[in-house]
This record gives C-alpha cells, structure tokens and sequence, in this order.
C-alpha cells in the first residue's frame, strides 16, 4: 500500500521511512521544503500551515503518518494545520490517519502541550479513521536540551521527571500502527527509566565529561507540580524500551568520537 509520512524529513519520520522502506512498502515523503533522493521513496513538497500542495501529495495514498512537530506549540501547525490534513485526506479518500503526540499533554498547563492535546481532539474527531500512540520525550530532546543549557556552562538541576526513549523504539511502533490498521488509541510508550531532571544532567555530564555550575531549577504553579509528579512519565516503567539515557549518550559520543578519529586519519 502506499503510505505517507508528513514530516518525513525530521527526525522521526525519517526513522519510520527508512523502516517501511526496509519492508518494502511504497513510502512518499511530504515536507514544506527539498529533501534528498532516497531509494525506494517519492517525495512531494506541501505544508499544513497553508494547505498548498496536499492534495497532490496525498493522490493515492493509503495510510498517513503525521510527524509533524512544532516545538513552540504553533497552533496553526499543530491544530489548523491537522484539520487541513485531514480535510485532504478525506477528500483523497486516505484509509487511515496515524497520530504521534506526548504522554500526559492533556495533564499540563503549557504551551506546547495543549495545542498537542487540541491536536489530537481534532484527529479523534475527524473524518478518518484513525491510530494515536503516546510517547515520552526522546533521548535526543532531552540531550539537545542539557547541551543547550552546557552553552552557557551551566547544568539544570530540579525534581520534574522524564522517562526518555529511544525515537528508533517509537519509529517501529508507528510502522506497526500502520501495518495494523486503525485501533484508536494505542497503550502509551516511554523509556527504560524515570529520572529527575537532576539525574539526567549528571548523566549528560559524566558521558560528556563537561564540567559545569549546576543551576537549581525552581518549578512554580501547577505546571510545576504537574512535572514533579511525574506526568510527562508512563503510569508504569517497560521492561523492553531501548537504550537507557546513558546507554544512548555513550553511543552518540562513540559514533562521534570515531567520525572525529577517521576525519583525522584521512587529513
């Protein structure tokens, strides 16, 4: 079947297009912008925000994944722009509407978190059948996040707790959502471990060897609570869900640091 992946270019989508390429299914790609030729994969440019281009896009698919993802909540992304997708796709006669959103968005009073829960009200309530898979934050959101504090030589301390995963775990999940067809809401997915935000910091810290003034991180109001509790944070831990935070920090360190050896070894 022909499957789409809005978003195909960031760093899900590309996960799950490569993995349904591996499993020989037709895979178009859909972003605002170029993307580079990919064996086995046809790429359309369109953009949510606007509605350009998506019916052309969508002539003929089967099944749509969206991964697209704005971190600042922009709700004519998130939420308009879905209800556009979803109004081509119903027009394009698509079969199935494949969601990815964040655990606990509808528990917490921040930006980015309620346009993802307007955003999934709008694909639950739409015209297409529909799956919708939960995850916690990704090994590389939270590390962006810490190395973008390192930049100021400061490390974030507090008691808000994450449960981070591997975003190849989520990719496989999503390419089994769209082999099965749609379900609705599927069991929520996260991490190996919980850690405070004090936790992961030292961690990011001892496989980078960074040295920096921890900053206490105070975490006011209900929003603040909300993260303590730990509601970014599946109700229960798996047993089988990817590299842990440090498992991954060590790969992504090694895999650099040999680039790094093989670009001086060619110099």
């Amino acid at each position: 079947m022909e499957i789409a992946v809005i978003g195909g270019t960031g760093t899900l989508g590309a996960l799950v297009v490569a993995e349904l390429a591996r499993r020989g299914h037709q895979v178009r790609t859909i972003s605002r912008g170029a993307a580079a030729q990919q064996h086995g994969v046809t790429h359309y440019q369109a953009d949510v925000r606007t509605g350009a281009g998506l019916d052309a896009a969508l002539a003929g698919v089967a099944t749509v994944l969206d991964a697209v993802n704005n971190a600042k909540g922009d709700a004519e992304v998130l939420v308009a722009g879905t209800r556009r997708l979803l109004q081509a796709e119903a027009r394009a006669g698509v079969g199935h509407h494949v969601a990815i959103s964040v655990v606990g968005c509808d528990r917490l009073p921040l930006g980015y978190f309620r346009a993802k829960a307007q955003q999934e009200e709008v694909v639950t309530g739409g015209p297409v059948a529909w799956s919708l898979l939960r995850a916690t934050q990704f090994h590389s959101y939270v590390a962006g996040m810490l190395a973008g504090a390192a930049k100021w030589r400061v490390s974030p301390r507090g008691q808000a707790r994450v449960q981070p995963i591997d975003a190849g775990v989520v990719a496989s999940r999503l390419v089994a959502a769209i082999e099965a067809g749609p379900v609705g809401r599927l069991a929520d997915i996260g991490g190996p471990e919980q850690l405070t935000l004090t936790q992961a910091a030292r961690r990011w810290c001892a496989v980078t060897g960074r040295r920096l003034l921890p900053l206490y991180l105070p975490l006011p109001g209900k929003a603040g609570a909300a993260l303590r509790q730990g509601v970014l944070c599946t109700a229960e831990t798996p047993a089988h869900a990817g590299n842990t935070f440090a498992e991954w920090l060590a790969r992504q360190t090694g895999a650099a640091g040999e680039r790094g050896r093989s670009e001086y070894a060619r110099s």
